[in-house]
């Protein structure tokens, strides 16, 4: 009777294991700490989907490595059990194309991919020339030489002329920027939609700044950028036209066109392993949250107003983005990042190869 009762025992807590896994919580992997900017997001794209899912998401923390630490860790472990997904954000795709120690590929399944813009502003009566260095803004630091230094030129040309006119400011957070360029300090200034609005557009208002330029919105059917209708008409080629006659070409643009496409292609991401068999039950329930006003706006209030690519369009999207990653243009964004910006970028052979 007592092995019975033993052996019922067992098989009672074996279903009783198995529907509790049955029943488990996602778990988005973030990889910053509580309160960054992604963790934000995040936290507000999990508790939206959350009003569509039986099983919650829950999202768990691993910063470390400037956010390659926490990426690095789901694609080698945590997303086999093809439950848990991960956020990456537009620093995660600039250290894809630049960071050795990346392991992650992008060769994942699509929950949701949001395309933003970054917004550049100058304090009015200059040049915006005195401006905030790192890796994640080289996008801005290439429009920049093209808008001032024109056109035909050879990449070199372009990074002597970037040395000439540009002052390149290390060592500061982005906050800390943002009060330098408040105080006058420095004259460029760089923020995502939200921020500019926030902490930009107050002194635009004032006449104390001027929005300067954006870099446009990807088109992930052709690969092409357009305006932004929430900046029209500053686009970085809709203003280097207007101000040389001719649009940007050549073997520099090229390579800027990758570095912008691949980080605000990809400025707000969540991912899940391939093939997972839980896939198609999160991108219903995004699906229903960017059809949802009231999820839209508590999202837009955070990152401003931008729309979502979901499950395989998103797929399709990734892959218009990665397209774009020529030997030729990735070859020069990696010399002007790591000579001219003096930032940490090699070249990676398996971006080009797609290896894994």
């Amino acid at each position: 009777m007592k092995k019975i009762i033993k052996k019922l025992l067992v098989v009672i807590s074996a279903t009783m294991f198995t529907a509790s896994a049955a029943l488990a919580d996602y778990t988005l992997v973030v990889p910053q700490a509580q309160g960054g900017g992604l963790s934000v997001w995040s936290q507000i794209v999990a508790t939206e989907m959350n009003k569509y899912l039986d099983e919650k998401i829950v999202l768990r923390h691993l910063p470390g490595g400037g956010t390659i630490a926490g990426v690095n860790e789901w694609h080698e472990s945590l997303q086999h059990d093809g439950k848990t997904m991960v956020a990456t954000g537009g620093g995660n795709a600039i250290k894809f194309l630049t960071n050795p120690t990346v392991k992650y590929t992008y060769k994942y399944d699509t929950i949701g991919i949001m395309s933003l813009n970054i917004i550049a502003a100058k304090r009015t009566g200059t040049d915006g020339s005195i401006f905030p260095k790192g890796l994640g803004h080289a996008p801005e630091a290439m429009a920049i030489a093209m808008l001032m230094c024109g056109p035909d030129m050879t990449v070199e040309q372009y990074k002597v002329c970037f040395e000439d006119k540009i002052t390149w400011v290390p060592g500061m957070k982005q906050k800390d920027f943002r009060l330098t360029f408040k105080r006058g300090e420095t004259t460029g200034s760089r923020e995502n939609p939200a921020a500019y609005k926030k902490h930009i557009k107050p002194l635009v208002d004032e006449g104390k700044a001027e929005l300067w330029f954006h870099h446009g919105l990807i088109d992930a059917s052709t690969g092409k950028h357009s305006d932004d209708s929430n900046f029209p008409g500053y686009q970085m080629e809709i203003l280097f036209e207007q101000q040389w006659g001719v649009a940007p070409s050549g073997k520099f643009y090229d390579a800027y066109k990758l570095v912008k496409s691949v980080r605000d292609g990809i400025q707000k991401a969540i991912f899940i392993a391939k093939d997972s068999p839980h896939a198609e039950k999160l991108r219903a329930a995004l699906t229903k949250v960017a059809n949802n006003p009231e999820s839209i706006a508590a999202i837009q209030k955070k990152i401003g107003n931008y729309g979502w690519v979901i499950g395989e369009d998103g797929n399709k999207h990734l892959d218009v983005i990665m397209s774009l990653v020529t030997e030729e243009a990735y070859r020069t964004l990696i010399d002007f990042t790591s000579t001219t910006l003096q930032s940490a970028a090699e070249y990676k052979p398996s971006v080009v190869s797609n290896d894994e």
